[in-house]
């Protein structure tokens, strides 16, 4: 695990913020909310492969927002009460990052969950660029 202050000079403040304090970026301001690209989105810490485009769509709450993780053992979750309310708080499994939260307001002909994740805890990778950036076995996931 890299330590927090070779993440901070690597990482911006923001996603410093998001992915090792739990903070949350302002709705409608990150740049993957209203983005629509083919591709997979990675952990902005480790890399981390967590959820594809195939699965996002267009909660209107803000952030983007994703039916499933592409494999479910690369994240945790844990009950977090911040705020007075009880949320289930997401976060990628190798590297700890904060990612966003769990929610069961999702589309239910596609499981009902709407993983509400945080933009600058992301790293969007092109389904173009998957095999140049290691990430070749992904490709399935979307037609040619």
């Amino acid at each position: 695990m890299e330590d927090k202050e070779k993440l901070k000079a690597r990482l911006t403040p923001e996603e410093f913020e998001v992915t090792q304090n739990a903070a949350t970026e302002q709705p409608f301001t990150g740049k993957y909310d209203d983005f629509y690209q083919d591709g997979i989105y990675v952990d902005v810490v480790s890399g981390e492969p967590l959820f594809s485009s195939a699965d996002k769509y267009d909660a209107g709450c803000g952030w983007p927002s994703f039916t499933r993780p592409i494999d479910r053992t690369h994240i945790s979750e844990k009950s977090d009460w911040s705020f007075g309310m009880h949320r289930t708080e997401v976060r990628s499994k190798e590297a700890a990052s904060h990612l966003g939260h769990v929610f069961t307001d999702g589309p239910t002909d596609q499981g009902g969950l709407r993983y509400c994740i945080n933009s600058a805890a992301l790293r969007f990778i092109p389904v173009t660029d998957l095999e140049k950036n290691g990430y070749g076995e992904f490709k399935t996931l979307f037609k040619e």
